[in-house]
């Protein structure tokens, strides 16, 4: 019988050996890759562990399965579901008419407070790659997840509410702008509680896995009380609460400004001698630049939601593509994650057994990560980075590949397990 996994009073997991695990399949290719990816995680912990621990799935509806079942797209079970066993992990949702996938995920991600998008970006040797050197990224983005413009407080144009909102930012807080009927309105939301407690996260990460650098990555030359307010208040929370362990380049302009540079380098280069972390910002628009020209500059990076949007699919293309890339959205305080394929459902290709499982597979490597089951995940992690150099892979990167040998999506999960 399968148990629980519940949150300690240390803020620790207690993870049984055999934890209950919610799943939703997905939409469009989500079986196929579903069925092609829990075959490698169960047989990574039976190889882990020989036995002695083993996952219970229990399935639960979201998405069009959910609709042509129960009538709804996201039933109140699954939600009940998710907040009863903690940790989950899900495959590409279908999009309604009338609505968006944007209904499904937001309604999981509130319901459960999820306030990380944990988007790990890293290049397997032999995967194909549109820039020289994809071997030289390795970052982990912590994008903010419920505040930002996906809050989605917006106002459509010709609107009553739009109008209202003009008369009040004109007339009530004076705002130098000229207002037009037909002008949308939307309202971006930048908490200090959501920056700091997304920010700590990203610093507690990094000193967890001995990593050099925060990268605080924002627009506060332009978004000065939202986006530089992030910027701040991630400084402010490395100082306060992280001072021995690391080193701002806040305190770097305060030493310059009162000492001179020399004494602030001097300052940042015994920190770095002493294996502080470097808590360090860019703008958005200089930091993907950046990525392309010295991606070995930054390994955990702390953003907003729309710029986490856009950085970690930027990043996911250097390495390989959206198709080989993980992520997760997680409550560090209580306990919830849910672990999730990144791509979308390509109806299309529903039923082939043809596409990439790396997604899902690579999520669920970050499930066991976060369970503590580390050696399952490094079993899957060394068998899949194989599979792929030796060249036997699906459709996708058998299409950019010489030499290499077209696999079936299930064929694709024999050869990874056929390696523990």
């Amino acid at each position: 019988m399968g148990e629980r996994i519940t949150m300690g009073t240390n803020g620790k997991l207690n993870v049984p050996h055999n934890p209950i695990i919610p799943f939703i399949i997905g939409d469009g290719i989500g079986p196929d890759i579903w069925h092609a990816a829990v075959r490698v995680f169960d047989k990574a912990i039976e190889s882990a562990y020989g036995g002695s621990r083993q996952i219970e799935w229990k399935e639960v509806l979201a998405g069009e399965k959910a609709f042509n079942e129960t009538g709804t797209w996201l039933p109140e079970a699954t939600l009940e579901t998710f907040k009863e066993y903690l940790i989950g992990i899900k495959g590409p949702l279908s999009t309604p008419i009338g609505g968006g996938i944007r209904s499904l995920n937001v309604a999981l991600r509130k319901e459960l407070d999820l306030y990380v998008c944990l988007r790990p970006t890293k290049w397997y040797e032999g995967v194909p790659s549109p820039v020289k050197r994809p071997q030289d990224v390795d970052m982990t983005i912590f994008r903010e997840n419920t505040e930002d413009i996906y809050a989605g407080i917006e106002f459509s144009a010709g609107t009553v509410e739009a109008k209202k909102m003009q008369d009040y930012l004109i007339n009530d807080l004076h705002v130098e702008y000229n207002f037009n009927a037909q002008t949308g309105i939307g309202i971006k939301i930048v908490s200090e509680e959501g920056s700091k407690r997304l920010i700590r996260s990203a610093i507690e990460y990094a000193i967890a896995q001995q990593l050099p650098s925060v990268t605080i990555v924002h627009k506060g030359n332009i978004m000065k009380y939202t986006e530089g307010a992030f910027k701040q208040w991630g400084f402010d929370v490395a100082e306060t609460e992280f001072a021995d362990k690391t080193y701002t380049w806040g305190q770097w302009e305060r030493t310059k400004a009162e000492k001179g540079q020399e004494a602030a380098n001097a300052e940042q280069k015994e920190a770095e001698a002493t294996g502080k972390i470097i808590i360090k910002d860019i703008i958005a628009d200089n930091f993907l630049q950046q990525i392309l020209l010295a991606p070995k500059d930054y390994s955990v990076v702390a953003t907003l939601n729309l710029n986490g949007d856009y950085i970690s699919d930027a990043l996911a293309a250097m390495v390989g593509g959206i198709g080989i890339a993980p992520g997760a959205n997680i409550n560090y305080k209580t306990g919830h994650a849910i672990f999730e394929a990144t791509h979308g459902t390509a109806p299309r290709f529903a039923n082939t057994d043809t596409m990439n499982p790396s997604s899902v597979i690579l999520s669920g490597v970050m499930m066991l990560e976060y369970l503590g089951w580390q050696e399952a995940a490094d079993k899957i992690v060394q068998a899949l980075s194989q599979t792929i150099k030796d060249k036997t892979v699906t459709v996708d990167f058998y299409n950019l590949m010489e030499e290499a040998t077209l696999l079936k999506t299930s064929e694709f999960a024999n050869k990874i397990i056929e390696k523990f």
